[in-house]
């Protein structure tokens, strides 16, 4: 295939899903008196994510949210993160808990990811939220295969009996979004570090996903004419994981790096909130 890929625009995509996100945000605050709140936990003064942190605290504003900003100093163990998120989870007044990853080295971070009440699990972290969305159950998704499976939907894309090749195995990127997928009922391969003959797994992908954090990692003459790439990664320089000029070649649609997945992951952050909050209060999603 030449010409013109389908661009999946995240921005846009996320911007229709914060604007039905505060709509649902001012039914909650008008049938309850109570204003959702996501509570973003942050450990050392690590500048990308404190970055990101201000940006999803702003994205909570936009829609009506209340942002509540929990700030530990770097030497913090992991016992007392632990109890922090506790207490969070504990507050009626607080719906969400994200804590921002990667904490530093010397925090057992599953551990920290497990104190999350599965209720208030927003990020989709913990071992309930992944075996609840595995299975196909009620829970709260992880945000940025979320976020892919919604640009997928907003456009239409197939999914169904499709060969889908995701390439990274973390367990809130690549496992999580290869399980969306098969509930979806494509067929999935997962690669990692050790495939062997990744160039030729890939090729055979119908709908490719990419979260290996590495620039320009996946070649355009990997892509198979006509499939369907999902690069979630962001490096240096606003470089994805895929060679993107050399993909849009043979791709019929493709995320653009930057303005594809990241919008998306915080979009699907927020709006889980709301779900979140909606059904703590026992109140009726719409």
């Amino acid at each position: 295939m030449s010409g013109s890929p389908v661009i999946l625009d995240g921005k846009a995509v996320a911007k229709s899903v914060l604007e039905k996100c505060a709509n649902r945000v001012e039914k909650i605050k008008s049938q309850t008196g109570i204003t959702p709140a996501l509570a973003t936990v942050l450990v050392g003064k690590d500048p990308a994510s404190a970055t990101y942190v201000k940006m999803k605290a702003r994205r909570c504003e936009s829609v009506g949210m209340k942002s509540i900003r929990v700030e530990l100093p770097e030497p913090t163990d992991t016992d007392r993160l632990v109890a922090q998120i506790t207490d969070l989870g504990n507050d009626a007044q607080v719906h969400g808990i994200l804590l921002q990853h990667p904490v530093p080295d010397h925090i057992d971070e599953r551990v920290a990811f497990e104190a999350i009440r599965p209720e208030k699990d927003v990020d989709g972290v913990t071992i309930h939220s992944f075996g609840a969305m595995a299975f196909d159950l009620t829970g709260l998704c992880t945000c940025t295969p979320a976020g892919m499976m919604r640009l997928l939907h907003e456009y239409d894309a197939p999914i169904k009996g499709k060969h889908a090749v995701v390439i990274g195995r973390s367990p809130i990127v690549g496992k999580p979004m290869a399980m969306m997928l098969l509930a979806e009922h494509a067929t999935v391969t997962i690669c990692h570090s050790r495939t062997q003959n990744l160039s030729d797994v890939v090729r055979m992908g119908d709908i490719v996903v990419v979260a290996v954090g590495k620039p320009n990692f996946v070649q355009g003459d990997w892509i198979k004419p006509g499939a369907i790439v999902l690069d979630a990664g962001y490096n240096a320089g606003n470089v994805g994981d895929v060679d993107f000029d050399a993909a849009a070649d043979r791709a019929s649609m493709i995320t653009p790096v930057p303005g594809g997945i990241g919008p998306m992951t915080i979009a699907m952050l927020i709006d889980q909130t709301a779900l979140a909050a909606a059904r703590q209060l026992d109140l009726q999603p719409d």
